[in-house]
Protein backbone atom coordinates (compact mmCIF):
# COMPACT_ATOMS: atom_id res chain seq x y z
CA UNK A 1 0.00 0.00 0.00
CA UNK A 2 1.38 3.31 -1.12
CA UNK A 3 1.81 5.83 1.94
CA UNK A 4 1.67 9.45 1.29
CA UNK A 5 5.05 10.82 3.27
CA UNK A 6 3.11 14.08 4.20
CA UNK A 7 0.68 12.68 5.82
CA UNK A 8 1.29 11.28 9.81
CA UNK A 9 0.14 7.75 10.03
CA UNK A 10 -1.22 6.25 13.29
CA UNK A 11 -0.94 3.35 14.46
CA UNK A 12 -4.14 1.23 13.52
CA UNK A 13 -3.97 -0.07 17.31
CA UNK A 14 -4.24 3.72 18.97
CA UNK A 15 -7.87 5.38 18.94
CA UNK A 16 -8.46 8.49 17.19
CA UNK A 17 -8.32 11.87 18.70
CA UNK A 18 -11.54 13.52 19.78
CA UNK A 19 -10.50 16.81 17.89
CA UNK A 20 -10.46 14.28 14.44
CA UNK A 21 -13.81 12.68 15.38
CA UNK A 22 -15.39 16.09 15.82
CA UNK A 23 -14.10 17.71 12.48
CA UNK A 24 -16.33 18.66 9.75
CA UNK A 25 -15.21 17.60 6.48
CA UNK A 26 -16.59 16.77 3.24
CA UNK A 27 -15.33 13.00 2.96
CA UNK A 28 -17.13 9.92 5.76
CA UNK A 29 -15.11 6.95 5.83
CA UNK A 30 -17.25 4.36 8.17
CA UNK A 31 -16.53 0.86 9.36
CA UNK A 32 -16.86 -0.61 5.70
CA UNK A 33 -15.81 2.84 3.74
CA UNK A 34 -12.44 3.25 4.40
CA UNK A 35 -10.93 -0.08 3.47
CA UNK A 36 -12.61 0.14 0.21
CA UNK A 37 -10.60 3.24 -0.22
CA UNK A 38 -7.11 2.08 1.31
CA UNK A 39 -7.86 -1.25 -0.53
CA UNK A 40 -8.62 -1.04 -4.13
CA UNK A 41 -10.26 2.79 -3.98
CA UNK A 42 -8.41 5.97 -4.78
CA UNK A 43 -4.39 6.51 -3.29
CA UNK A 44 -3.56 8.70 -0.48
CA UNK A 45 -2.04 10.75 -3.01
CA UNK A 46 -5.20 10.85 -4.77
CA UNK A 47 -7.25 11.79 -1.43
CA UNK A 48 -4.84 14.66 -0.59
CA UNK A 49 -6.21 16.29 -3.97
CA UNK A 50 -9.41 16.70 -2.50
CA UNK A 51 -11.29 19.05 -0.41
CA UNK A 52 -12.34 19.13 2.97
CA UNK A 53 -11.18 17.18 6.34
CA UNK A 54 -11.97 13.29 7.68
CA UNK A 55 -14.93 12.16 10.09
CA UNK A 56 -14.77 8.85 11.01
CA UNK A 57 -17.56 7.03 13.25
CA UNK A 58 -16.53 6.56 16.83
CA UNK A 59 -17.04 3.05 16.82
CA UNK A 60 -14.26 3.10 14.41
CA UNK A 61 -10.77 3.31 15.65
CA UNK A 62 -8.80 1.20 13.25
CA UNK A 63 -8.28 4.05 10.75
CA UNK A 64 -5.05 6.41 9.51
CA UNK A 65 -5.21 10.01 10.65
CA UNK A 66 -5.48 11.65 7.71
CA UNK A 67 -5.20 15.14 7.25
CA UNK A 68 -6.74 16.58 4.25
CA UNK A 69 -7.59 20.43 4.75
CA UNK A 70 -3.94 21.58 2.78
CA UNK A 71 -6.09 22.89 -0.52
CA UNK A 72 -8.38 24.46 1.88
CA UNK A 73 -5.87 26.97 2.83
CA UNK A 74 -4.66 27.80 -0.19
CA UNK A 75 -4.38 31.47 -0.91
CA UNK A 76 -5.84 31.35 -4.69
CA UNK A 77 -6.88 29.22 -7.06
CA UNK A 78 -5.13 26.14 -8.02
CA UNK A 79 -3.62 25.13 -11.00
CA UNK A 80 -7.07 22.67 -11.97
CA UNK A 81 -9.04 26.10 -11.02
CA UNK A 82 -9.51 28.87 -14.31
CA UNK A 83 -9.33 31.98 -13.12
CA UNK A 84 -13.07 33.41 -12.92
CA UNK A 85 -13.25 37.02 -14.87
CA UNK A 86 -15.27 39.84 -15.60
CA UNK A 87 -17.39 40.30 -17.99
CA UNK A 88 -15.63 43.27 -19.06
CA UNK A 89 -11.90 41.23 -19.36
CA UNK A 90 -10.32 44.78 -19.82
CA UNK A 91 -11.39 45.12 -15.77
CA UNK A 92 -9.47 43.32 -13.66
CA UNK A 93 -9.57 44.28 -9.90
CA UNK A 94 -7.55 43.43 -7.14
CA UNK A 95 -9.65 43.27 -4.03
CA UNK A 96 -7.07 41.78 -1.88
CA UNK A 97 -5.14 45.18 -1.78
CA UNK A 98 -7.73 47.91 -2.67
CA UNK A 99 -7.10 49.36 0.24
CA UNK A 100 -3.75 48.69 1.44
CA UNK A 101 -2.75 52.00 2.08
CA UNK A 102 1.30 51.06 2.82
CA UNK A 103 1.68 50.51 -1.17
CA UNK A 104 1.83 46.92 -2.98
CA UNK A 105 3.58 43.62 -0.83
CA UNK A 106 5.99 41.94 -2.75
CA UNK A 107 5.47 38.01 -2.50
CA UNK A 108 6.94 36.75 0.16
CA UNK A 109 7.37 39.93 1.60
CA UNK A 110 6.82 39.71 5.62
CA UNK A 111 3.36 41.21 7.03
CA UNK A 112 1.77 40.43 3.47
CA UNK A 113 -1.36 38.06 5.07
CA UNK A 114 -2.30 41.09 7.95
CA UNK A 115 -2.35 43.58 4.97
CA UNK A 116 -3.66 42.17 2.31
CA UNK A 117 -7.52 40.57 3.27
CA UNK A 118 -9.74 39.07 0.97
CA UNK A 119 -13.22 39.66 0.66
CA UNK A 120 -15.29 37.17 2.62
CA UNK A 121 -17.37 36.24 -0.96
CA UNK A 122 -13.40 35.58 -2.55
CA UNK A 123 -11.87 33.88 0.08
CA UNK A 124 -12.24 31.12 2.19
CA UNK A 125 -13.30 31.72 5.89
CA UNK A 126 -9.85 32.31 7.36
CA UNK A 127 -11.00 33.52 10.91
CA UNK A 128 -8.60 32.28 14.19
CA UNK A 129 -9.12 28.71 14.89
CA UNK A 130 -10.47 29.22 18.62
CA UNK A 131 -13.03 31.48 17.05
CA UNK A 132 -14.56 28.57 15.11
CA UNK A 133 -14.36 25.79 18.02
CA UNK A 134 -15.12 25.57 21.69
CA UNK A 135 -12.59 26.62 23.42
CA UNK A 136 -11.16 24.20 25.64
CA UNK A 137 -11.82 25.66 28.80
CA UNK A 138 -14.30 27.90 30.36
CA UNK A 139 -13.98 31.95 29.51
CA UNK A 140 -15.17 33.56 32.48
CA UNK A 141 -16.10 36.60 30.77
CA UNK A 142 -18.40 37.72 33.46
CA UNK A 143 -16.18 38.17 36.10
CA UNK A 144 -13.60 39.63 33.37
CA UNK A 145 -13.00 43.35 35.31
CA UNK A 146 -12.42 46.25 32.67
CA UNK A 147 -9.32 48.59 33.26
CA UNK A 148 -9.95 51.62 34.62
CA UNK A 149 -10.30 54.47 31.54
CA UNK A 150 -12.79 51.76 30.24
CA UNK A 151 -14.56 51.21 33.34
CA UNK A 152 -15.07 54.92 33.30
CA UNK A 153 -16.13 55.61 29.60
CA UNK A 154 -18.54 52.86 29.63
CA UNK A 155 -20.26 55.07 32.66
CA UNK A 156 -20.95 57.54 30.11
CA UNK A 157 -21.64 55.14 27.38
CA UNK A 158 -25.11 57.00 26.66
CA UNK A 159 -23.22 60.25 26.25
CA UNK A 160 -24.07 61.99 23.03
CA UNK A 161 -19.96 62.92 22.95
CA UNK A 162 -18.75 59.99 23.84
CA UNK A 163 -15.67 59.31 21.75
CA UNK A 164 -15.49 56.43 20.08
CA UNK A 165 -11.76 56.81 18.98
CA UNK A 166 -10.37 57.11 22.30
CA UNK A 167 -12.16 54.27 23.30
CA UNK A 168 -10.90 51.99 20.86
CA UNK A 169 -7.36 52.69 21.90
CA UNK A 170 -8.38 52.28 25.96
CA UNK A 171 -9.62 48.52 24.75
CA UNK A 172 -6.66 47.96 22.37
CA UNK A 173 -8.60 48.11 18.77
CA UNK A 174 -11.45 45.83 20.22
CA UNK A 175 -13.63 49.01 20.48
CA UNK A 176 -17.10 47.14 18.96
CA UNK A 177 -16.58 43.75 21.48
CA UNK A 178 -16.09 45.25 24.39
CA UNK A 179 -18.59 48.27 23.69
CA UNK A 180 -21.82 45.80 21.93
CA UNK A 181 -21.42 42.98 24.99
CA UNK A 182 -21.50 46.14 27.77
CA UNK A 183 -24.74 46.77 26.31
CA UNK A 184 -26.46 43.89 25.88
CA UNK A 185 -25.63 43.73 29.44
CA UNK A 186 -27.56 47.18 30.02
CA UNK A 187 -30.32 46.37 28.87
CA UNK A 188 -30.60 43.24 30.55
CA UNK A 189 -30.89 41.11 26.88
CA UNK A 190 -28.27 38.84 28.02
CA UNK A 191 -31.08 37.38 30.44
CA UNK A 192 -34.20 38.02 28.65
CA UNK A 193 -33.74 35.66 26.05
CA UNK A 194 -31.45 33.85 27.78
CA UNK A 195 -28.02 34.32 25.76
CA UNK A 196 -25.11 31.97 26.19
CA UNK A 197 -22.38 34.94 27.43
CA UNK A 198 -19.81 32.44 25.60
CA UNK A 199 -21.52 32.49 22.68
CA UNK A 200 -22.54 36.02 22.70
CA UNK A 201 -18.67 36.90 22.81
CA UNK A 202 -17.51 34.81 20.10
CA UNK A 203 -20.40 36.44 17.37
CA UNK A 204 -19.15 40.32 18.53
CA UNK A 205 -15.16 38.68 17.84
CA UNK A 206 -16.34 37.21 14.54
CA UNK A 207 -18.21 40.02 13.57
CA UNK A 208 -15.40 42.17 14.30
CA UNK A 209 -13.04 40.02 12.50
CA UNK A 210 -15.19 40.12 9.50
CA UNK A 211 -14.99 44.26 9.23
CA UNK A 212 -12.24 45.39 6.63
CA UNK A 213 -9.08 46.70 8.91
CA UNK A 214 -7.87 48.51 5.78
CA UNK A 215 -11.30 50.42 5.05
CA UNK A 216 -10.75 53.78 5.76
CA UNK A 217 -14.26 54.39 6.71
CA UNK A 218 -16.50 51.29 6.70
CA UNK A 219 -14.60 48.93 9.01
CA UNK A 220 -15.45 47.56 12.86
CA UNK A 221 -14.90 51.64 14.23
CA UNK A 222 -18.08 52.61 12.59
CA UNK A 223 -19.32 49.96 13.36
CA UNK A 224 -19.20 50.61 16.96
CA UNK A 225 -19.74 54.27 16.43
CA UNK A 226 -23.26 53.45 14.83
CA UNK A 227 -24.01 50.65 17.60
CA UNK A 228 -23.12 53.54 20.51
CA UNK A 229 -25.39 55.92 18.61
CA UNK A 230 -28.55 53.34 18.26
CA UNK A 231 -28.15 53.10 22.45
CA UNK A 232 -28.65 56.37 22.80
CA UNK A 233 -31.70 56.64 20.32
CA UNK A 234 -32.99 53.95 22.19
CA UNK A 235 -32.67 55.71 25.61
CA UNK A 236 -34.83 58.30 23.83
CA UNK A 237 -38.39 58.48 25.67
CA UNK A 238 -40.35 58.29 22.41
CA UNK A 239 -38.32 54.69 21.78
CA UNK A 240 -37.25 53.41 25.81
CA UNK A 241 -40.95 53.43 26.70
CA UNK A 242 -42.41 51.60 23.51
CA UNK A 243 -39.90 49.25 22.41
CA UNK A 244 -40.15 45.78 23.10
CA UNK A 245 -37.15 43.74 24.20
CA UNK A 246 -37.16 42.37 21.05
CA UNK A 247 -36.85 45.54 19.26
CA UNK A 248 -34.11 46.26 21.07
CA UNK A 249 -32.34 43.26 20.61
CA UNK A 250 -32.75 43.90 16.44
CA UNK A 251 -32.05 47.48 16.58
CA UNK A 252 -28.28 45.96 18.15
CA UNK A 253 -27.63 43.48 16.27
CA UNK A 254 -28.33 45.81 13.24
CA UNK A 255 -26.06 48.38 14.31
CA UNK A 256 -23.48 46.12 14.83
CA UNK A 257 -23.85 44.11 11.53
CA UNK A 258 -25.12 46.37 9.45
CA UNK A 259 -21.70 47.18 7.18
CA UNK A 260 -20.52 43.50 7.58
CA UNK A 261 -17.58 42.54 5.18
CA UNK A 262 -17.94 45.90 3.31
CA UNK A 263 -15.58 46.23 0.29
CA UNK A 264 -14.65 49.46 0.47
CA UNK A 265 -15.76 50.28 -2.71
CA UNK A 266 -20.00 51.47 -3.43
CA UNK A 267 -22.12 49.12 -5.35
CA UNK A 268 -21.87 50.86 -8.70
CA UNK A 269 -18.23 50.16 -8.71
CA UNK A 270 -19.52 46.41 -8.24
CA UNK A 271 -21.93 46.24 -10.93
CA UNK A 272 -19.48 47.64 -13.15
CA UNK A 273 -17.04 45.78 -12.75
CA UNK A 274 -19.09 42.50 -13.00
CA UNK A 275 -18.74 41.83 -9.74
CA UNK A 276 -20.88 37.96 -9.04
CA UNK A 277 -22.85 40.03 -6.00
CA UNK A 278 -24.09 42.36 -8.49
CA UNK A 279 -25.58 39.51 -10.80
CA UNK A 280 -26.40 37.61 -7.29
CA UNK A 281 -28.49 40.53 -6.44
CA UNK A 282 -29.48 41.84 -9.41
CA UNK A 283 -28.20 45.06 -8.95
CA UNK A 284 -30.30 46.16 -6.57
CA UNK A 285 -29.23 46.93 -2.64
CA UNK A 286 -26.64 45.30 -3.25
CA UNK A 287 -24.08 45.85 -0.43
CA UNK A 288 -26.53 45.48 1.98
CA UNK A 289 -28.47 42.74 1.18
CA UNK A 290 -24.50 41.18 1.29
CA UNK A 291 -24.08 42.56 4.71
CA UNK A 292 -27.30 40.97 5.93
CA UNK A 293 -26.74 37.71 4.66
CA UNK A 294 -23.18 37.95 6.28
CA UNK A 295 -24.85 38.54 9.75
CA UNK A 296 -27.27 35.35 9.45
CA UNK A 297 -24.21 33.20 8.51
CA UNK A 298 -22.61 34.71 11.80
CA UNK A 299 -25.59 34.26 13.62
CA UNK A 300 -25.92 30.64 12.86
CA UNK A 301 -22.76 30.04 12.89
CA UNK A 302 -21.96 30.87 16.23
CA UNK A 303 -25.35 29.44 17.38
CA UNK A 304 -26.32 32.50 19.40
CA UNK A 305 -30.41 31.96 18.70
CA UNK A 306 -30.55 28.25 18.69
CA UNK A 307 -32.28 27.97 21.64
CA UNK A 308 -35.18 30.25 19.86
CA UNK A 309 -37.96 28.50 18.36
CA UNK A 310 -36.91 28.32 14.44
CA UNK A 311 -39.59 30.30 13.31
CA UNK A 312 -38.80 32.92 15.78
CA UNK A 313 -35.07 32.97 14.65
CA UNK A 314 -36.53 32.92 10.95
CA UNK A 315 -38.80 36.14 11.97
CA UNK A 316 -35.93 37.56 13.91
CA UNK A 317 -33.59 37.34 10.39
CA UNK A 318 -35.92 38.49 8.13
CA UNK A 319 -36.39 41.39 10.62
CA UNK A 320 -33.17 41.98 10.69
CA UNK A 321 -32.79 42.04 6.94
CA UNK A 322 -35.20 44.74 6.53
CA UNK A 323 -33.05 46.95 9.07
CA UNK A 324 -29.78 46.49 7.35
CA UNK A 325 -31.88 47.42 4.03
CA UNK A 326 -32.54 50.45 5.25
CA UNK A 327 -29.57 51.75 5.28
CA UNK A 328 -29.29 51.76 0.83
CA UNK A 329 -28.79 55.40 0.65
CA UNK A 330 -30.04 55.44 -2.77
CA UNK A 331 -33.50 54.60 -0.89
CA UNK A 332 -33.48 56.73 1.52
CA UNK A 333 -36.28 59.26 0.11
CA UNK A 334 -38.36 56.08 -0.37
CA UNK A 335 -38.40 55.68 3.63
CA UNK A 336 -38.17 59.13 4.45
CA UNK A 337 -41.19 60.27 2.15
CA UNK A 338 -43.22 57.13 4.03
CA UNK A 339 -41.82 58.71 7.31
CA UNK A 340 -43.05 62.58 6.72
CA UNK A 341 -46.72 61.51 5.30
CA UNK A 342 -47.21 59.85 8.89
CA UNK A 343 -46.38 62.71 10.77
CA UNK A 344 -47.98 64.81 8.44
CA UNK A 345 -51.03 62.84 9.26
CA UNK A 346 -50.38 62.30 12.80
CA UNK A 347 -51.02 58.89 12.73
CA UNK A 348 -48.04 57.39 13.85
CA UNK A 349 -48.76 54.87 16.42
CA UNK A 350 -45.87 53.38 18.33
CA UNK A 351 -48.59 50.43 19.30
CA UNK A 352 -48.61 49.13 15.80
CA UNK A 353 -45.67 46.82 14.77
CA UNK A 354 -45.41 48.02 11.34
CA UNK A 355 -45.48 51.54 12.60
CA UNK A 356 -42.79 50.62 15.04
CA UNK A 357 -40.75 48.69 12.66
CA UNK A 358 -40.70 52.12 10.24
CA UNK A 359 -39.31 53.96 13.32
CA UNK A 360 -36.90 51.30 13.51
CA UNK A 361 -35.88 51.68 9.88
CA UNK A 362 -35.51 55.41 10.95
CA UNK A 363 -33.55 54.81 13.81
CA UNK A 364 -30.91 52.34 11.80
CA UNK A 365 -30.55 55.41 8.97
CA UNK A 366 -30.15 58.03 11.70
CA UNK A 367 -27.73 56.11 13.45
CA UNK A 368 -25.53 55.23 10.21
CA UNK A 369 -25.48 59.02 8.70
CA UNK A 370 -25.19 60.60 12.14
CA UNK A 371 -21.43 61.76 11.96
CA UNK A 372 -22.52 65.26 11.09
CA UNK A 373 -24.43 65.65 13.72
CA UNK A 374 -21.44 64.75 15.76
CA UNK A 375 -19.24 67.45 17.75
CA UNK A 376 -16.45 68.71 15.21
CA UNK A 377 -13.42 67.01 16.88
CA UNK A 378 -15.76 63.72 16.12
CA UNK A 379 -17.55 64.39 12.57
CA UNK A 380 -14.20 65.93 11.17
CA UNK A 381 -12.56 62.80 11.57
CA UNK A 382 -15.19 60.60 9.82
CA UNK A 383 -15.16 63.07 7.18
CA UNK A 384 -11.88 62.97 6.53
CA UNK A 385 -11.68 58.63 6.73
CA UNK A 386 -14.78 58.41 3.96
CA UNK A 387 -13.20 60.99 1.58
CA UNK A 388 -10.08 58.80 1.87
CA UNK A 389 -12.33 55.71 0.68
CA UNK A 390 -14.05 58.06 -2.01
CA UNK A 391 -10.63 58.71 -3.50
CA UNK A 392 -9.15 55.63 -3.15
CA UNK A 393 -11.89 54.23 -5.51
CA UNK A 394 -11.40 57.19 -7.92
CA UNK A 395 -8.16 56.32 -7.93
CA UNK A 396 -8.45 52.53 -8.51
CA UNK A 397 -10.97 53.90 -11.32
CA UNK A 398 -8.43 55.67 -13.11
CA UNK A 399 -5.78 52.96 -12.86
CA UNK A 400 -8.18 50.67 -14.79
CA UNK A 401 -9.45 53.23 -17.63
CA UNK A 402 -12.79 53.35 -15.86
CA UNK A 403 -15.02 56.51 -15.33
CA UNK A 404 -14.66 58.05 -12.00
CA UNK A 405 -17.36 57.90 -9.76
CA UNK A 406 -18.92 60.67 -8.30
CA UNK A 407 -17.67 62.24 -5.66
CA UNK A 408 -14.28 59.93 -5.57
CA UNK A 409 -12.13 62.41 -7.67
CA UNK A 410 -9.12 63.72 -5.84
CA UNK A 411 -8.35 66.44 -8.43
CA UNK A 412 -11.87 67.51 -8.46
CA UNK A 413 -13.83 66.99 -5.50
CA UNK A 414 -12.74 68.13 -1.85
CA UNK A 415 -13.61 67.06 1.62
CA UNK A 416 -15.22 70.26 2.69
CA UNK A 417 -16.94 70.58 -0.84
CA UNK A 418 -18.47 66.71 -0.18
CA UNK A 419 -19.65 67.13 3.22
CA UNK A 420 -21.50 70.46 2.59
CA UNK A 421 -23.67 68.59 -0.09
CA UNK A 422 -23.75 65.41 1.98
CA UNK A 423 -25.35 67.52 4.67
CA UNK A 424 -27.66 69.69 2.68
CA UNK A 425 -28.82 67.11 0.59
CA UNK A 426 -29.17 64.41 2.91
CA UNK A 427 -28.53 64.23 6.40
CA UNK A 428 -30.19 67.85 7.00
CA UNK A 429 -33.47 66.38 6.01
CA UNK A 430 -33.54 63.22 7.45
CA UNK A 431 -32.77 64.72 11.11
CA UNK A 432 -35.50 67.57 10.77
CA UNK A 433 -37.68 64.45 10.56
CA UNK A 434 -36.63 62.96 13.12
CA UNK A 435 -36.93 65.96 15.25
CA UNK A 436 -40.39 65.93 14.76
CA UNK A 437 -41.27 62.39 15.90
CA UNK A 438 -38.46 62.70 18.73
CA UNK A 439 -38.63 66.55 19.72
CA UNK A 440 -35.60 65.76 22.80
CA UNK A 441 -32.61 68.15 24.21
CA UNK A 442 -30.71 65.17 21.66
CA UNK A 443 -32.72 66.04 19.15
CA UNK A 444 -31.76 69.94 19.37
CA UNK A 445 -28.63 69.20 20.16
CA UNK A 446 -27.69 67.15 16.80
CA UNK A 447 -29.34 69.61 14.46
CA UNK A 448 -26.96 72.23 16.31
CA UNK A 449 -23.78 70.13 15.80
CA UNK A 450 -25.09 69.47 12.08
CA UNK A 451 -25.62 73.50 11.52
CA UNK A 452 -22.10 74.50 12.69
CA UNK A 453 -19.97 71.39 10.79
CA UNK A 454 -22.35 72.89 7.50
CA UNK A 455 -21.04 76.37 8.17
CA UNK A 456 -17.68 75.09 8.74
CA UNK A 457 -17.50 72.93 5.48
CA UNK A 458 -18.92 75.94 3.56
CA UNK A 459 -16.44 77.90 4.98
CA UNK A 460 -13.68 75.83 3.89
CA UNK A 461 -15.29 75.16 0.32
CA UNK A 462 -15.31 78.93 -0.58
CA UNK A 463 -11.47 78.98 -0.23
CA UNK A 464 -9.32 78.50 -3.02
CA UNK A 465 -7.23 75.50 -3.33
CA UNK A 466 -8.97 73.89 -0.35
CA UNK A 467 -7.02 70.52 0.73
CA UNK A 468 -8.68 67.37 1.56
Amino acid sequence: MEVCPQLPVLPLDRPVPQHVLRRRGAISLGPGAWGSALFGGPSPRQLCKRRGGVSYTSADQAVLYLHLLGDVRQRGPGPSEPEQRAPHSHVQVDYQSLHCLQGPVRPGARGQRSRCRRLSFQRFLKNPHLLRQQPPGPLHLVDQEYTGQVKCMLNKVDSWDFDIFLFDRFTNGNSLVTLTFHLFLQLGLTRLFRLDPIKLHRFLVMVQADYHQLNPYHNYLHAADVTQAMYCYLREPQLAETLSSCDMLLALVAAVTHDLDHPGVNQGFLVRTGHHLAALYKNSSVLESHHWRCAVSLLRESALLDHLPPIDRLNLEERLGSLILATDISQQNRYLARFREHLDRGDLSMAEPSHRHLVLQMTMKCADICNPCRVWRLSSQWSSRVTTEFFHQGDVEKKHGMAVSPLCDRLSDSTAHIQAGFIRHVVEPLFREWRRFSCTSLSHRMLAHLQTNLDRWMARSQRPETTS
